[in-house]
């Protein structure tokens, strides 16, 4: 076990900004011993079987929607280089069965989700804040292509959730923090070269600054 706090990263942008296809970049640059994500995610306080017209209604948007005292506990027993175990979040989906992921600590520890610079406890464990942007409609057309195609969902719910969850949710809980953060990403196009390139960059230098 190291005596030095490992290093934490926030990796934060609103939905369909492109922060899992950026995280999947940043975490090629490391081996699985030297680095550890903490999806935000996998705290939503779970709903239980829902009908297609909850869902739609039911604000997933929303800070108070996650667990947040268990995601605090997680992240300071990784920052005291303890393993801790999580069930994977399944989004509601009845067909889906949870995985249990064991998270081991390691020097650089990532931390990413919508609200992480939100809940104050969380937000001053960061060493490093990145905040992944993307313009509007490029990134409701990447909403639109997940829950439309791959999640099933009709064109006419993921609309009624973008213009009253997600952007209302954005625009208070996301988009204050912007300009607090140490690297804003554009990630409006859909340029592999862009990303790699930014991805490598941090890396090599993260790499130089602990010694990796």
């Amino acid at each position: 076990m190291s005596n030095k706090k490992p290093y934490v990263i926030g990796v934060a942008g609103g939905s369909g900004s492109g922060k899992t296809f950026f995280l999947k970049a940043f975490l090629n640059h490391f081996s699985e011993d030297e680095v550890c994500l903490v999806s935000q995610d996998d705290y939503y306080i779970p709903q239980g079987e829902m009908t297609a017209e909850e869902n739609r209604l039911h604000n997933f948007d929303l800070p108070t929607c996650i667990e947040v005292e268990q995601f605090e506990k997680d992240v300071f027993d990784l920052l005291d280089y303890k393993t801790i175990y999580k069930q994977e979040y399944t989004f509601n989906n009845p067909n889906a069965k949870p995985k249990l992921l064991e998270i081991k600590p390691a020097p650089v520890l990532i931390l990413e989700g919508l609200f992480i610079y939100h809940y104050k406890k969380i937000d001053a464990v960061f060493d490093y804040r990145i905040f992944i942007d993307a313009v509007t409609e490029i990134a409701l057309e990447r909403r639109l292509k997940r829950d439309f195609v791959e999640r099933g969902y009709s064109e006419e719910d993921v609309m009624y959730k973008w213009q009253n969850h997600v952007m209302p949710s954005y625009n208070e809980f996301l988009l204050p923090y912007r300009n607090k953060c140490d690297s804003i990403i554009n990630n409006s196009t859909n340029e592999l070269k862009n990303i790699l390139e930014i991805t490598e960059s941090i890396s090599s230098d993260l790499r130089n600054r602990l010694a990796l």
